[in-house]
Order: structure tokens, then C-alpha cells, then sequence
């Protein structure tokens, strides 16, 4: 087997993984999402509590999901290349 065409393969298996971190981003950010809506339905008062949270929240879960989603680019581009 050529080294070239098992670095590509293992690079595409790596940004398969890398991309799980791009969905889990988008699930916690509407699990968040909803539970924030619940709470703000529930107590109304809080609002500007829960909307810092959520916001703050929300910027973590997104820089994760872009770390995943730019780990799997960098992977394939380096398998194109290697």
C-alpha cells in the first residue's frame, strides 16, 4: 500500500470524526436554545439573566463547533497534499 494514499484515507476518516464535533455544537446550541425559551416562558422577570447565559452559552458550544469543523478542513487539505 502507498503511504500517500493511506495518509489521504486516514486523513478522511479523521475529518469524518472531526465533524461529529460540528453536529454536537448544533445540538447543544438548541438544547440551550430551548431550555432558555422554557425559562424565560416560566419566569419572565429573569430574562436578562438567562439571555447572558445563553449568549455566553452559546459563544462555547459555536468556537467548538468551529474548532471540529477547522480540524476536519485541515485534515483534508493536508490528505489532498500528502
Amino acid at each position: 500500500m502507498e503511504s500517500a494514499a493511506f495518509i489521504a484515507g486516514m486523513s478522511a476518516i479523521g475529518a469524518g470524526i472531526a465533524a461529529l464535533a460540528v453536529i454536537g455544537g448544533g445540538i447543544g446550541t438548541g438544547n440551550a436554545t430551548a431550555k432558555a425559551v422554557e425559562s424565560i416562558a416560566k419566569q419572565p422577570d429573569a430574562s436578562g439573566k438567562i439571555m447572558t447565559a445563553l449568549i455566553i452559552g452559546g459563544a462555547l458550544s459555536e468556537a467548538t463547533a468551529i474548532y471540529g469543523f477547522l480540524l476536519g478542513l485541515l485534515l483534508i487539505l493536508m490528505g489532498v497534499k500528502g
